[in-house]
């Protein structure tokens, strides 16, 4: 898919047609996230940086849950 950048103010922006909004998953206000990786630059619809730190919330929470749950009590 082709993007054209264009001016917006002093700033220049990529518009983002309908169809790839909707398979991005993704409304007017949401963010996206520009990774770079060895191929060039990859847009995504989530933090990564957000995702590692739940990955490994979610393991301590796995680990240690029967510490938790008697914590909740």
């Amino acid at each position: 898919m082709k993007l054209k950048i264009t001016s917006i103010g002093n700033s220049a922006g990529v518009i983002l047609p309908k169809e790839l909004l909707a398979h991005l998953r993704l409304e007017k206000g949401d963010a996206l996230y520009a990774l770079e990786t060895p191929d060039g630059i990859k847009l995504v619809a989530y933090d990564p940086v957000l995702a590692e730190q739940m990955a490994v919330a979610e393991r301590i929470m796995q680990k240690r849950r029967t510490l938790l749950h008697k914590l909740a009590q």
